[in-house]
């Protein structure tokens, strides 16, 4: 039995599953670093009131300034995931081309919304006649990468929406800084920085459509937690250079343990990896009887992505390995 789900992060419905695998799980189901910010947290009595509305243009000011956009195009957010369901109502529901395989939400909020979406491979996005695009830039499983300028350019004046979630560990690649007209760019705080949880993400577009998401969101678009940490943790370059350093390093010590063990690497970016097995199911369903979670697709039975470990978590996941192959 192999779990086969939406996204990652579902350990209850591992647990339940395998009630006789070894606990604690190692939950390598996500792209979240493992070895994330932990600088600062506010205070609890920032909680024991309403967030005043200028902090929340503080943290927009200091995730403008690390993405290299204008505060007034970046809309703060309950995460990636919020922003990307909420663009359907702001857009309406025309013709939608998303470039597939990818991150599965995408599509789903485009057809709850009443959608006519159609997936389509990643090379021939902008040979549709779609009202809109989408493309996540890295892509969600393999890692495919585009210049955000080339897709900017390649979208001819077409709504165009680019789910830089993984950026952070290419930034060049961003096209942050060209988010204005008909294209419109998705950034996540929770992965790069490990801190899922706080549910931070922005969009970031033209400012006609930020004024018009501000006010449908209201004045408390996100939490005390969101707007101190992100503010912290957005100014703290020095930390983002040093995590991209090792997360490709880790990246690179993932591969060879991975190979070692009989698994063909076929893409990923520094926060997974994308791998291919004949007897992919099989494979997964022994790790999770070992207490190891990974993340498997109904698209591809042959495909498995592993997150990376956390420091004091390599050596279980070999011994883990070992175990199952």
């Amino acid at each position: 039995m192999s779990i086969a789900i939406p996204h990652g992060g579902r350990l209850a419905r591992a647990q339940a599953a395998y009630p006789s695998a070894p606990t604690p799980w190692l939950d390598l189901s996500t792209g979240i670093n493992p070895n994330g910010w932990r600088r600062g947290r506010p205070g609890l009595d920032s909680l024991r009131q309403l967030p005043d509305p200028a902090d929340t243009k503080d943290l927009e000011l200091a995730a403008a300034a690390a993405f290299g956009g204008l505060p007034e195009r970046v809309v703060a957010v309950a995460g990636a995931e919020a922003g990307l369901r909420l663009l359907p109502q702001m857009l309406g529901a025309p013709s939608v081309a998303v470039a597939s395989p990818t991150y599965g939400s995408h599509a789903d909020a485009w057809r709850q919304a009443g959608g006519a979406v159609l997936c389509v491979a990643r090379d021939q996005l902008f040979e549709t006649e779609a009202e809109v695009m989408v493309v996540v830039n890295p892509n969600n499983p393999d890692g495919a990468v585009s210049p955000g300028a080339d897709l900017v350019a390649r979208a001819a004046g077409r709504w165009l929406i680019i789910d830089e979630s993984f950026v952070e560990v290419e930034p060049g690649l961003s096209a942050a800084s060209q988010a204005q007209g008909r294209t419109i760019v998705l950034r996540s705080f929770g992965k790069f920085y490990g801190l899922a949880g706080v549910r931070l993400g922005f969009i970031i577009c033209d400012e006609d459509l930020a004024h018009r998401l501000r006010r449908r969101i209201g004045d408390w678009p996100v939490g005390a937690d969101a707007i101190g940490m992100g503010r912290l943790a957005y100014g703290d370059a020095a930390w983002s250079e040093r995590t991209r350093r090792s997360l490709a390093r880790d990246a690179r010590r993932l591969d060879r343990m991975l190979e070692a063990h009989g698994y063909e690497v076929t893409g990923g970016t520094s926060l997974f990896r994308l791998t291919r097995s004949s007897d992919a199911a099989a494979r997964a369903d022994r790790l999770a009887r070992q207490g190891v979670l990974v993340r498997t697709f109904d698209h591809d039975e042959t495909l498995i992505r592993f997150g990376l470990p956390g420091r004091t978590h390599w050596r279980r996941l070999q011994a883990a390995l070992e175990q199952t192959t």
